[in-house]
């Protein structure tokens, strides 16, 4: 799911992480990897976001899942995996 740069914000207050520029030369790898989306840095690793199926009445809320690990001390190498939902949900809209 790609976000607009005021969700990435919304989500960015509620999450502690970074999200990688659009404009980065990584993005289209990731995207080739792992289709269209906003990609967020955290201490554990590489994520994205997906509709959260339980989202609060009147919001839209996504779900963080994990996607790759960081392999080294250093926070330089990621491994991919199989995506992994997390119990982090983001409310990014309010109707």
């Amino acid at each position: 799911m790609k976000l607009t740069s005021a969700q990435v914000e919304r989500a960015l207050s509620q999450f502690e992480a970074q999200a990688i520029p659009e404009n980065h030369p990584v993005i289209p790898q990731l995207n080739d990897l792992f289709g269209d989306h906003t990609f967020f840095l955290d201490g554990h690793g590489l994520n994205i976001v997906e509709p959260a199926e339980d989202a609060p009445e009147g919001t839209q809320a996504v779900q963080v899942v994990k996607i790759a690990n960081w392999t080294d001390p250093t926070l330089t190498r990621l491994t991919p995996h199989e995506p992994e939902p997390t119990s982090v949900v983001l409310v990014i809209a309010s109707n």
